[in-house]
């Protein structure tokens, strides 16, 4: 495998930068400080059409960079106005495939709205979950708990397989003590080589709790909780 070196850099809540040598990549920002090089191929990512997820800002960074790309889930498009839906737009549903140039890109599915992403790049194999997760909720009836693990499972098992070097997941502290329920689950099903928190907001106390916690299985655990931080994938 002719793979890159990565550099990632956290943005804030589930929004991340991925560098390669020739790329950038950008997973569902909404906030926060980010740097658009200007020598590399820019992909910009929304997992779906939620504040905290998706910021139409992303739309003006086509001024300075009119080649960039947009992947974008198909529950945003009825959002944008017509001077937005150019050319350099990809709009995906679950399970649907696009290639642009030497990206490759798969959608799966969510548990909430929108899709996940799984993308192929010179070699590497990035996964951004998106809103897809475990979602067990207290004080939803016990029909609603059982049908949320159930879509969940169901949704990992079409993963299951897939390579993946590098994930982002949710781990969100508002799950209580089932905040890592789901982040647990793929690592243990889907074992990616890398996994990176996110969906955490301000509280960024269980993540480095998490990645102690999955300190010992092969999976890598790498906490990124401060803005704008950044790591080597390798």
């Amino acid at each position: 495998m002719n793979s890159q070196e990565l550099q990632i850099e956290y943005i804030y809540h589930s929004g991340f930068v991925v560098e390669s040598n020739t790329a950038l990549f950008v997973f569902d920002y909404f906030q926060g400080s980010i740097n658009l090089k200007k020598e590399k191929q820019i992909y910009v990512f929304s997992s779906h059409a939620h504040p905290d997820h998706f910021n139409p800002v992303i739309f003006d960074w086509q001024r300075e960079r009119p080649d960039i790309q947009y992947i974008l889930s198909s529950d945003i498009y009825p959002l944008l106005n017509p001077k937005q839906t150019t050319t350099n737009l990809t709009f995906l549903s679950p399970y649907e495939e696009k290639k642009i140039a030497e990206l490759q890109i798969k959608a799966y599915g969510s548990t909430d709205e929108g899709i996940s992403f799984l993308i192929k790049y010179k070699g590497n194999h990035i996964f951004h979950a998106g809103d897809l997760n475990w979602w067990y909720w207290w004080g939803e009836s016990q029909d609603e708990i059982e049908n949320a693990e159930k879509m969940f499972k169901e949704e990992i098992e079409k993963i299951k397989g897939a390579v993946i070097d590098l994930a982002f997941f949710p781990v969100d502290p508002r799950l209580e003590h089932n905040y890592s329920l789901g982040a647990e689950y793929f690592i243990q099903e889907v074992k990616p080589k890398i996994l990176i928190p996110m969906h955490f907001g301000d509280d960024s106390k269980v993540i480095h709790q998490f990645a102690e916690k999955m300190k010992n299985f092969p999976t890598k655990v790498l906490a990124l909780t401060s803005p704008n931080s950044k790591i080597l994938s390798l």
